[in-house]
């Protein structure tokens, strides 16, 4: 009985692992730069705008990831949905 528990447990926490994973391509962009944002305006924009939420864009956020380079998965939104600040 503790074998099969211990090895549940095992099992579960490889699972927990794996699934935490990034794809190939997202290792290549992360090791590619020396750190996870750009500036803390990419870090608090990408923090605001995470999968499955509707985006918030500001045109500010558009000036400032071109000028500064921004890299990782682009959001896309239409002209009308960018709000000015």
């Amino acid at each position: 009985m503790r074998c099969r528990l211990i090895g549940s447990a095992l099992v579960f926490s490889i699972a927990m692992i794996v699934s935490g994973c990034a794809s190939s391509e997202e290792w290549a962009e992360w090791r590619s730069h020396s750190s996870h944002f750009a500036s803390g305006q990419h870090a608090t924009f990408s923090l605001r705008n995470r999968e499955g939420s509707a985006p918030r864009v500001a045109r500010s956020d558009i000036d400032v990831a071109r000028s500064e380079n921004w890299w990782g998965k682009a959001i896309t939104v239409s002209p009308d949905q960018i709000f000015q600040n």
